[in-house]
C-alpha cells in the first residue's frame, strides 16, 4: 500500500467529543472544529513525511515504520511512538489514544481512539 499523495479534508466524526476526551481546551476547539486542511504524504518504501497543513501552520512528521519516532499529536503535545504496518495499515500507538490510517480507493481514512470515543476523518485524494 502506498499512502504517498495529497489529500484534502472532507469530514469528521465526533471531533468535539474526542478533543474534549484529549484533554484539549474549549477555545482550541472551537477554533480547529472547521478547519480546512490538507494532508501531503511522501512515501519512500517504510519512511514517511506526513505533513498538515492547516491555514495558520504546518505540522510535519517524519517517520519510519518500525522504529521510534518523535511526533507532534493532535493537541500539540511531541511524543514519541513507533509505526507499525498492519494489514495495510499505519498504526500508531500514541500515549492517549491510538491513530490508524488506511487508503479506500481514493480516501485516506485516520481513526483515533481515546477513552472510548472515536475520531474518524476522512480525506480525498486531490487530483
Amino acid at each position: 500500500m502506498n499512502f504517498t499523495g495529497k489529500y484534502e479534508f472532507g469530514s469528521q466524526e465526533n471531533y468535539e467529543q474526542f478533543m474534549k476526551a484529549l484533554g484539549v481546551p474549549d477555545d482550541a476547539i472551537e477554533h480547529g472544529r472547521n478547519l480546512k486542511f490538507v494532508t501531503e504524504v511522501v512515501q519512500n518504501g517504510n519512511d514517511f513525511i506526513w505533513s498538515q497543513i492547516y491555514p495558520c501552520h504546518t505540522t510535519t512528521n517524519k517517520f519510519i515504520v518500525g522504529k521510534e519516532s518523535e511526533f507532534e499529536i493532535l493537541n500539540g503535545d511531541k511524543v514519541k511512538a513507533t509505526v507499525n504496518l498492519e494489514g495495510g495499515n499505519l498504526l500508531m500507538n500514541f500515549p492517549k489514544y491510538v491513530h490508524t490510517v488506511k487508503i479506500e480507493g481514493d480516501k485516506l481514512i485516520e481513526t483515533s481512539v481515546c477513552d472510548g470515543v472515536t475520531l474518524k476523518r476522512i480525506h480525498k485524494k486531490a487530483a
